[in-house]
């Protein structure tokens, strides 16, 4: 079975996160939406809610699981067998930052990492983005999956 890990704050996922997702639900045989925990990071959305919105947007697709982790990303993917980490590439800032990434992961557990392109519509979001609409009270709704909703 090949699995991939998406990890991220997710905070919110966005409609970035969520075409990613189901591009990577056909490459993969399961998809874990590990949402990561950074005790040092402000968060707009608590944990609970961050996973509750994904699994409300993925409520209709089996293959995708959300679930919390702290640490390495490599020792999660260790722990549960996980061979493969999927990654969304916005722009060349992000691969770059992507690529040192990725390649410490490898050189500390077996696991490779599978970049994929963000959709042309949806290159220019993200949760930063997101945040900064919904605190100057803007329509977010059309960034955001219909399940993340305050």
């Amino acid at each position: 079975m090949k699995r991939a890990i998406f990890p991220g704050s997710f905070d919110p996922i966005t409609l970035g996160h969520y075409d990613i997702i189901k591009r990577g639900i056909r490459l993969f045989d399961e998809v874990i939406v590990a949402i990561g925990v950074n005790s040092a990071k402000k968060y707009m959305f608590s944990l609970e809610q961050r996973k509750q919105f994904i699994e409300a947007a993925f409520k209709d697709e089996p293959r995708v699981k959300v679930v919390t982790y702290e640490g390495l990303t490599v020792d999660f993917c260790m722990k549960h067998k996980v061979d493969f980490i999927l990654r969304g590439l916005r722009n060349p800032a992000d691969f770059e930052f992507e690529k040192a990434i990725a390649h410490t992961n490898r050189d500390l557990a077996p696991v490779e990492t599978v970049f994929l392109l963000t959709a042309a519509k949806t290159s220019y979001i993200s949760s930063s983005i997101v945040r900064e609409v919904i605190r100057h009270n803007g329509d977010y709704t059309l960034l955001v999956p219909d399940s993340v909703r305050v």
